[in-house]
């Protein structure tokens, strides 16, 4: 998958440079939930019919972070693991516009005329939701409108399971929740959480429970305070483990800013200054207080020990 970084207005040599017949979904895509999985696989497969690229047309920053809305509190997929996603779903080109003000200020008819139909764009492809250019002043038939027919637009309806529309806010409010169960079926995947391991208190190694203190890359939307069960990818490796996601209030009191500490099960290498792709498969408790030190320790066992029976784990 190529991916091509753009910037409003598009100049004419970078449009000659990507113009081609090509299907291209439309759309913030932050999450890549299943929603937006059928958005996008519905343009692919198009795509393969017509025997043209297809390609993702998405922007970045999200223009809740660049309008400073005060419900935005973070990326559910931030960019690199956007790219990664898109790319195993078949994707040949993604388009990262950049997000700025000025860009938020463009009629819709000037985002169509100058970022769309220079690249010869014979479909778009768009949720059912989609919006478009100035306050939202673009929808589904203003954009069919100014393809002036040499742009065909196809709407995907929205994706429903067990009568629920499957949405970016809806997995949110989840993960925020410690329903870690929606929104795994709602994205279709483990939600994930993506750092470098850095020095942490280095006080899980003291009780018998050395953890990776987990340094996130990016911004991504915090999930509940908690212990949870974890799948981890380092380098080609699948490891196991159990995360705790919190303010250590057994140690602290008036942490305000959480710390994302990951035991591994039955490893013991160096991997500081090492990126980790922690995978959170279940939820297992919400973090608390521990009277004593030994309380805390055989909570910790027992999380492990629940953590490697959900996970099927063995040593």
């Amino acid at each position: 998958m190529r991916t091509v970084t753009l910037s409003y207005p598009m100049p004419a040599e970078t449009a000659a440079q990507w113009a081609q017949p090509q299907v291209t979904a439309l759309g913030q895509f932050d999450g890549l939930h299943r929603g937006h999985a059928s958005v996008i696989t519905s343009a692919v497969a198009l795509a393969r019919k017509q025997g043209v690229p297809a390609a993702v047309m998405t922007f970045h920053p999200h223009p809740k972070d660049v309008m400073g809305k005060g419900d935005y509190d973070g990326y559910l997929t931030p960019a690199k693991d956007k790219q990664e996603l898109l790319a195993g779903m078949g994707v040949d080109i993604l388009y990262i516009i950049e997000f700025n003000e000025q860009l938020s200020r463009v009629s819709p008819q000037d985002f169509v005329s100058v970022m769309l139909l220079p690249l010869h764009i014979v479909t778009a492809v768009i949720g059912f939701d989609f919006r478009f250019g100035y306050m939202g002043e673009g929808d589904a038939d203003m954009l069919r409108e100014l393809g002036y027919g040499v742009m065909n637009v196809e709407t995907v309806p929205p994706f429903l399971l067990e009568g629920e529309k499957v949405s970016s806010s809806g997995i949110r409010k989840s993960l925020q929740n410690g329903d870690l169960t929606l929104a795994n079926a709602w994205f279709g995947r483990c939600y994930h959480l993506r750092g470098v391991v850095g020095h942490g208190e280095k006080r899980g190694r003291t009780i018998g429970f050395p953890t990776a203190n987990l340094q996130l890359e990016d911004r991504y939307v915090i999930p509940a305070k908690g212990v949870y069960a974890v799948r981890v990818f380092y380098k080609e490796d699948v490891l196991y483990g159990v995360m705790n996601v919190g303010v250590k209030p057994t140690f602290h009191e008036g942490m305000i800013a959480p710390s994302f500490e990951v035991h591994l099960f039955d490893f013991a290498g160096d991997i500081y200054e090492e990126e980790l792709k922690v995978e959170l498969v279940s939820f297992i408790r919400p973090e608390r207080k521990f009277e004593s030190i030994d309380a805390l320790i055989s909570q910790i066992a027992a999380d492990a020990e629940t953590a490697k029976e959900l996970l099927g784990y063995h040593s």
